[in-house]
């Protein structure tokens, strides 16, 4: 049964930020930055803006969705809290999405394998592999070399999207000959993606959840998280 539904959906895990407001099925608004502001500067004036210029009032949104990471720490977490505060305001629930599935969405019908990546420095990526629309590996946290080892058995042409898609391209395109760079306007994840993957895994059976059951999922410690867990470990 294909659910009908009015889905509001926002993307700010890395530095570029999107919302995005579809009805059953058909993008009807999105706003899309990527400048040098904070998310918490420019992430509900957007909201305000999609509901305003779509003349849509808040309480007739049926789900509240957002890519819930991996990625920045800080930008999952501002679009998860803005996304969990807006669903309890009007008591609607929400669903999370991955960022590196809202990432390849845009290349599901591709004939290639989706490689997308996402920069979480220190030579390190959040990574996972998908085809024809399905995933094929879960989303992990790798170094570079450690991706590059894994792509090795893959025989097919692998399409590198994401932020972390250039500086990985330019490490390993020598080694490989089946890497292929997606183009620059479809690179980055977008709310409009989030939205539509939304309304899939709802009208294959998923359910969204609470505002208080969505979590964000950073798949690593923060830094600050990182370092005094190494400190400690040194003082035994």
């Amino acid at each position: 049964m294909v659910l009908k539904m009015k889905i509001l959906s926002v993307e700010s895990s890395a530095a570029s930020c999107s919302v995005a407001l579809s009805d059953n099925g058909v993008l009807i608004g999105e706003e899309f930055t990527n400048v040098k502001l904070t998310h918490s500067e420019t992430l509900m004036p957007m909201v305000k803006n999609i509901l305003d210029n779509t003349k849509t009032d808040i309480g007739t949104v049926n789900v509240f969705a957002v890519s819930n990471g991996p990625g920045s720490f800080t930008g999952v977490r501002i679009g998860v809290a803005a996304i969990k505060g807006m669903a309890d305001g009007v008591g609607k629930p929400c669903c999370g999405i991955s960022t590196l599935e809202t990432i390849a969405y845009p290349f599901f019908d591709r004939n290639c394998v989706v490689c997308s990546l996402m920069d979480a420095r220190c030579s390190q990526v959040y990574t996972a592999l998908f085809e024809n629309g399905k995933r094929l590996t879960p989303d992990s946290a790798m170094l570079i070399s450690e991706l590059a080892d894994s792509l090795k058995s893959i025989d097919k042409p692998i399409l590198f999207a994401g932020d972390g898609a250039t500086v990985t391209y330019e490490k390993l395109s020598d080694s490989f000959d089946n890497i292929i760079l997606a183009d620059a306007q479809n690179r980055y994840q977008r709310a409009s993606s989030v939205a539509f993957l939304t309304e899939k895994y709802i009208n294959s059976g998923k359910l969204p959840v609470s505002a208080n059951e969505l979590l964000p999922v950073y798949l690593r410690l923060p830094q600050a998280e990182r370092e005094l867990k190494k400190k400690k470990e040194l003082k035994k």
